[in-house]
């Protein structure tokens, strides 16, 4: 028997020997189509091939991971109830662009049916278009089935079409007979519904234009684009009817009942619930290993709701603890080999699914006691008051979907009217609340925006270009449809790389194009309500329309800049705790392109030896390379961890942790709580250096830092200064230091000797004093008020008895010295002299009877004539 991974094997074997370029799986979250929630088909990440932007390829196969879970493809309720319904899937597909058409595709399909999978051909038939007489003819007389075999359908079935206009064509299935023992008939007959008859693969010929008045011209060039479930040509190669009783499910399936204690086939309701589990394990792992985390909104809410409702289906086999993170390694033993990322990442899913498991298992056991006392005396056909179905969604985190799958065996229906009643009470509720907080006044058109939008899809930790769809647009504080060329406002799209503003970090900036020539530029990227991004564009070229799609593109250089400043953050942050202490916590932050600016409470200043002890910190952990991971865990697990909460941010229940170094081993330097774009390894970093402290506020200091090339361009300009200095000095640069320390004790001594009075002079100038003494009031100019001092002593031994008033001025700033002799010192006092000079200008001054010295602002003339006059 051939098992899922030898099928997959050799479908890719059989269309590389035709020469198809093998083309891996893309992601789930697809990056080159805005209206798609998941990738759900094989040709998705060929939609540039089709439309002829890309043309490096001709033909190519692959085996695409595919997700059908929300909005129109919500088969949630049914998945676990029927052989062949499930959220996750793989679509085998062969592709080509303009190369091959119809015969090659026929033909070679059924040749990797019949003779490579060997499946009996009495035992298969096939469909065409109803006017396709070129498909019909080659499955006769090139492939050779009988007419009987090949079925003529005249609807949309068999008819593919992108929208009311644009390429279409024709399609052709191959079906597979399970046997009369199994209810239904071939396509086509009033009993097609039945699963007797299976669609095994879809060849689609793409080979029409549709015009607006239903006219179909041919296209130049023709595509050929096949989808085949991988699970149900499991099912049929490996001789059973449901797909669950595959090898592939079946592992999953008994891997699950071993631990539930209970046993596949041994009850219908049991059963049910096994299948739910394997097929949702495989949806929830492989939606986390490719970035898509649970939430409350958008994909996150979509895995959110396929997670608990397999959680509920292991309460349902008796399982009050959690489990299912347990199952990963068997799905990876599985599927692993064919899908790398499942091994990379499920040491990831499985913690993540633990923490959903006790989270949601604190309430699930308290959630249905109020489903049961709710419906205890409800009957098959009643329905189920919108109220409670609020309860339980608003209290216990049920989706509505899970309380219509609870409800599902009893026939008993849901008042949805009700339950959205109560949801726009909230929201209503929710607004007046945000209102009445005493945050920043936000214009009411945001909130209308939100309820018309729901939440931004964030993409922005995996890539920097995506596509979108203009979902609203704002000016002057009113929504428009459009704005033209030149004109500003705010755009909000379904999904954005760009990243808003929050935790410290800037906002990003960058471009939007679209069709028609469209450009717009984002001047700044920020978030409102929870959730709503909001891009301040400028359109440039074309108009902005909502509704239309568009290419989102971030500035790389920016943001990488900023991504390396922010991990830098990080890292000064455990080495100021290192250096200074475990007193320091954050006060604040900001990073943008150009420095990190991060506030500390110290209680002062760092020393220039402390930031060098910081710098040299932060250097080593950047040089060793260290791998920068996330996590997404439960809020207080964190908390408990010791992770490092960011000063005056909000968290939900479920956090974002950034750890620098690995977080199980030695070498982890930190762990913050912490929503911004980091780098991956911190040897992108480079090179940090602080270049500024300061004091914002008592106990608050301020940190300046440089990265990357902004740091190697601040010790290269200091190095050019250096080098600068060192040639108009003279000497080399390492020989500075002594250099000035020379000139600095010359100049202090030619500073001494030109500030010297000539007392000489000032002698000269001598008035008589009581008989014989002498009295000297005088301004000096350029003298300092040491220089005052020396003067006055040396005039008063020079004048023998006397009384001495020397000033001078310097931009209106007056020094004053007076002295007295000994002799005269007993009957007049420097201090009274010198006190009425500084009252003349508001100054101030003392000393002692024989030498006193003051200043102040103002005249001084007028201060040396107070001075004289108190004589």
């Amino acid at each position: 028997m051939m098992t899922g991974a030898d099928i997959r094997r050799s479908f890719l074997e059989h269309y590389r020997s035709k020469n198809h370029v093998i083309v891996p799986s893309s992601s789930l979250v697809p990056d080159n189509d805005p209206t798609l929630m998941f990738t759900n088909s094989g040709m998705v990440q060929f939609k540039n091939n089709f439309t002829g932007v890309d043309t490096r390829l001709s033909r190519a196969a692959s085996v695409q991971k595919s997700v059908r879970a929300g909005g129109k493809h919500n088969d949630l309720e049914n998945v676990g109830h029927t052989a062949r319904h499930h959220t996750f899937f793989e679509m085998m597909g062969n592709f080509s662009f303009g190369d091959y058409f119809k015969q090659e595709s026929l033909v070679w399909g059924w040749e990797w049916v019949t003779e490579v999978l060997k499946i009996d051909p009495t035992r298969l038939c096939v469909t065409v278009y109803h006017d396709d007489d070129e498909a019909f003819d080659i499955w006769n007389k090139v492939i050779g089935l009988k007419k009987e075999d090949i079925i003529r359908i005249p609807t949309s079935d068999n008819f593919w079409t992108m929208g009311d206009t644009g390429p279409c064509g024709p399609c052709s299935e191959i079906f597979y007979d399970h046997g009369p023992h199994i209810f239904g008939d071939r396509p086509g007959t009033k009993d097609e519904d039945g699963d007797r008859f299976m669609e095994i693969w879809n060849h689609v010929f793409t080979q029409f234009d549709l015009q607006k008045d239903g006219t179909k011209i041919p296209l130049k060039n023709k595509n050929i684009d096949t989808g085949a479930g991988l699970e149900r040509v499991m099912a049929v190669a490996q001789g059973v009817h449901s797909n669950y009783d595959t090898d592939v499910f079946q592992s999953i399936i008994t891997a699950a009942a071993k631990v539930a204690g209970t046993e596949y086939r041994k009850d219908a309701d049991g059963d049910v619930s096994l299948r739910v589990i394997a097929d949702h394990l495989r949806a929830m792992t492989f939606l986390m290993v490719d970035g898509v985390m649970p939430s409350n909104e958008g994909r996150g809410y979509v895995l959110r709701r396929i997670m608990r409702r397999a959680m509920r289906h292991g309460n349902l086999l008796g399982m009050d603890k959690p489990f299912i993170h347990n199952l990963v390694p068997t799905l990876v033993g599985v599927m692993g080999e064919a899908y790398p990322e499942l091994q990379r990442g499920a040491n990831m899913a499985m913690d993540v699914i633990k923490m959903e498991e006790e989270r949601f298992g604190r309430t699930l056991k308290q959630g249905m006691g109020l489903l049961d006392e709710a419906t205890k005396s409800l009957k098959s056909g009643d329905t189920l008051d919108g109220e409670v179905i609020f309860k339980l969604y608003d209290t216990f985190g049920f989706p509505v979907d899970l309380t219509n799958d609870a409800l599902k065996s009893k026939g008993i229906k849901l008042d949805e009217e009700g339950f959205q009643t109560h949801m726009e009470a909230q929201r209503a509720r929710a607004r007046a609340s945000f209102k009445g907080s005493g945050d920043a006044k936000l214009s009411d058109v945001w909130f209308d925006v939100q309820e018309k939008t729901g939440t931004t899809e964030f993409l922005g930790y995996k890539v920097t270009r995506a596509e979108g769809v203009v979902q609203a647009l704002v000016s002057e504080g009113v929504q428009k449809e459009m704005l033209l060329e030149g004109e500003k406002g705010q755009l909000v799209s379904n999904q954005t790389p760009f990243y808003a503003e929050s935790g410290g970090q800037v906002g990003d900036t960058g471009t939007i194009t679209g069709d028609n020539g469209l450009l717009a530029r984002v001047t700044d990227t920020h978030k409102v309500l929870d959730g709503v991004f909001i891009h301040h564009v400028t359109v440039e070229k074309g108009a902005l329309r909502v509704g239309n799609a568009i290419e989102l593109n971030v500035d790389e250089s920016r943001r990488a800049s900023i991504a390396r400043n922010h991990t830098a953050t990080h890292i000064m942050f455990a080495g100021l705790r290192e250096v200074l202490g475990s007193h320091v916590v954050q006060r604040g932050s900001r990073q943008d392109d150009m420095l990190t600016r991060f506030d500390i409470s110290h209680p002062k200043g760092v020393t220039p030896e402390e930031i060098a002890k910081v710098e040299a910190y932060v250097n080593a952990r950047i040089w060793q390379n260290l791998p920068v991971v996330t996590k997404v865990i439960d809020k207080d697990e964190a908390v408990k961890s010791g992770a490092t909460a960011q000063f005056g941010e909000k968290y939900g229940d479920e956090v974002r942790v950034v750890y620098i170094g690995n977080p199980d081993s030695a070498n982890m330097v930190t762990a913050d709580l912490c929503g911004g774009t980091h780098v991956g390894q911190t040897g992108e970093i480079g090179l940090f250096r602080i270049t500024g402290e300061s004091s914002v506020a008592a106990g608050i200091r301020r940190i300046e830092a440089v990265t990357h090339e902004t740091a190697r361009q601040s010790y290269t300009a200091e190095a050019e200064l250096l080098k600068s200095l060192a040639l108009q000095l003279k000497t080399k640069a390492t020989d500075l230091p002594e250099r000035i320390k020379t000139l600095q004790t010359a100049g202090k001594a030619a500073a001494k000797a030109s500030s010297a009075v000539d007392t000489s002079s000032l002698l000269s100038k001598a008035e008589a004093y009581k008989g014989s003494g002498k009295l000297v009031v005088s301004e000096v100019t350029g003298a300092d008020a040491d220089a005052l001092r020396t003067a006055v002593e040396d005039l008063k031994g020079r004048i023998g008895s006397g009384v001495v008033l020397l000033g001078s001025a310097t931009e209106g700033k007056v020094s004053l010295v007076a002295g007295v002799t000994k002799d005269l010192s007993t009957t007049i006092s420097a201090g009274d002299i010198l006190k009425a000079a500084c009252t003349a200008i508001g100054g101030k001054g003392g000393g002692k009877p024989e030498l006193a010295m003051g200043g102040g602002s103002g005249d001084l003339a007028a201060a040396l004539s107070a001075g004289r006059a108190a004589l």
